[in-house]
């Protein structure tokens, strides 16, 4: 070898530059700990995965016993509202729906219920002139009905 700056010493830097792998980093200076990481995250990916394939697979017949369910609790019987429209000719039991009040109430009764919906409904005071209507109607029916006994 030339000393001085020589061809040797040039050479030597060039070779130093493409050192294989295992001689750049010392096994000592590998970080284990970012490869327990990667490994402990890819067993918690395929965990989740596993649990939502399984929560697939029996989500139909848990699906099903929802529904039926559902169905029991919705039963009319549990409900204090009535599930419909109005009926095209109103009759006493939808005008007794609307009013709250039984079929075969007084004048009174009748009265002051309608008065109590009138408030709360009134189209001046931002109700539904329909069913303000309604209203108005279901009151003349149960009226007309009470006058006949």
């Amino acid at each position: 070898m030339v000393t001085g700056g020589g061809v040797a010493a040039k050479e030597a830097l060039r070779y130093a530059e493409y050192l294989p792998p295992s001689t750049q980093r010392p096994d000592a200076d590998v970080d284990h700990d970012a490869g327990r990481r990667l490994i402990v995250v890819g067993l918690g990916v395929a965990a989740v995965a596993f649990a939502g394939r399984y929560t697939f697979q029996i989500w139909k017949p848990l699906q099903q016993v929802i529904t039926e369910t559902a169905r029991k609790i919705s039963s009319p019987s549990l409900s204090s509202y009535y599930k419909g429209g109005f009926e095209p000719k109103m009759s006493r039991r939808e005008a007794s729906l609307i009013l709250d009040v039984s079929q075969s109430a007084s004048k009174a009764k009748i009265q002051a219920a309608f008065n109590k919906m009138m408030r709360l409904n009134h189209p001046d005071r931002g109700g539904s002139g329909y069913l303000a209507g309604k209203i108005i109607e279901a009151k003349n029916l149960l009226l007309s009905f009470t006058k006949l006994k």
